[in-house]
C-alpha cells in the first residue's frame, strides 16, 4: 500500500498554522480539530510542524503561550511522496521517533499521515487478510 492509497480513505485535509501564530493559538486548533500536530507553513511553502511534543517542551522550558511556532516547530521537516510505501513509512516513524509527516508533491502540500493512519492501515490490511482466509477455509471441501 503506498501513501495515496491512504490518503484516498483519509482525505487529503490538513490543519496549518503561520510561523507567526502563538503557542495559545496552537493548542486553541489542536484541541479544536482533535489532533496532534499542526504544519506550519509561510507563503506556501512548508517551513516547519509542530506538535503536542514540542509544546510539552516548550512549555516546561518556562515559555509561555505568546511564543510564536517560529520559536517552538521543529524545522527539520522528515516530509512523504504520496508514492511512498507504508511499510517503509512505519519502519521510518518508529526508528526517527516521527509521528506526523506531511506529504509533498512538486513542492505541494498535499496531505498529512500520522503513525495512527499507519497503524490503522494495516489492521485493517491484516483483517481484510484473516476474512480472504476465513472464507477460503468455509469453502474447502
Amino acid at each position: 500500500m503506498r501513501v495515496a492509497d491512504l490518503l484516498k480513505k483519509k482525505g487529503s485535509s490538513v490543519v496549518t498554522l503561520p510561523s507567526t501564530a502563538t503557542v495559545e493559538q496552537l493548542l486553541a486548533t489542536l484541541d479544536d480539530h482533535k489532533i496532534g500536530a499542526v504544519v506550519v507553513v509561510d507563503d506556501d511553502a512548508v517551513v516547519g510542524v509542530v506538535s503536542e511534543r514540542d509544546v510539552v517542551h516548550h512549555l516546561r522550558g518556562g515559555r509561555d503561550q505568546t511564543s510564536r511556532l517560529s520559536d517552538v516547530m521543529s524545522t527539520d521537516v522528515h516530509a512523504v511522496s504520496a508514492q511512498d510505501d507504508l511499510d517503509q513509512l512505519a519502519a521510518t516513524m518508529t526508528e526517527q521517533r516521527l509521528r506526523h509527516l506531511p506529504v509533498i508533491e512538486e513542492g505541494a502540500l498535499t496531505g498529512i499521515v500520522s503513525i495512527g493512519d499507519v497503524v490503522k492501515a494495516r489492521l485493517d490490511a491484516l483483517a481484510a487478510e484473516r476474512d480472504h482466509l476465513e472464507d477460503y477455509l468455509r469453502r474447502a471441501p
